[in-house]
């Protein structure tokens, strides 16, 4: 995973995506932790183990996708638009356990009732950036503020977050950490994950 261009407003969020200049089919991810996911998702039993196992007991960082409360109250806070940008068919993409900064971040999301959504910081197709002076000047130049952490932890991998509907088991896209949380689900769940085919 490498840097998130994110916002919390509608107008924010637009000029991040006009910014990027991203395919209207693209989605914004959710800034969360398990307590903003246990109020926005309804999930089965299934679906929050597969959270528990991949987050939790092998602290892997996840972009979950599944079902989730639209009427939600910190959800509502947006406007209609800003809604069908970051939900598809009823669905949620949420990062969960990506580090102590971003478990803050999530907290004071929740605690001012104040919703952050956004992508990677860099134009559409121009891949993830694991460092502040790889992103690209259009992007920094919308940002109201950068934070730069270095290099990023998972450098390594040139990916971003691996996305999975947690009820379906339907990989979403292919990212950092793949490997592991497909051998989790397969020993955990007795699910062998698909990864989806290239375009």
């Amino acid at each position: 995973m490498g840097y998130t261009c994110a916002g919390g407003s509608g107008a924010a969020l637009k000029r991040i995506f006009d910014t990027k200049k991203r395919a209207e089919s693209k989605r914004n991810a959710m800034v969360g932790d398990i307590a903003i996911a246990r109020q926005l998702y309804d999930l089965s039993p299934q679906g929050w183990e597969v959270i528990k196992a991949i987050t939790r007991d092998y602290d892997v960082p996840l972009g979950v996708v599944g079902r989730c409360r639209i009427d939600h109250p910190l959800l509502r806070t947006m406007d209609e638009e800003t809604i069908e940008a970051s939900t598809k068919d009823g669905t949620l993409v949420m990062l969960l356990n990506a580090g102590p900064f971003h478990a803050q971040i999530s907290r004071l999301s929740l605690n001012e009732g104040h919703p952050i959504f956004g992508s990677s910081a860099n134009l559409s197709l121009g891949g993830t950036k694991f460092r502040v002076e790889d992103i690209e000047p259009e992007i920094k130049a919308i940002a109201d503020i950068i934070i730069d952490h270095g290099l990023r932890k998972y450098h390594f991998y040139r990916q971003s977050s691996t996305l999975l509907n947690v009820e379906t088991f339907e990989v979403v896209r292919h990212g950092s950490n793949f490997e592991i949380i497909a051998d989790i689900c397969r020993r955990r769940f007795g699910v062998t994950l698909v990864e989806p085919a290239a375009l």
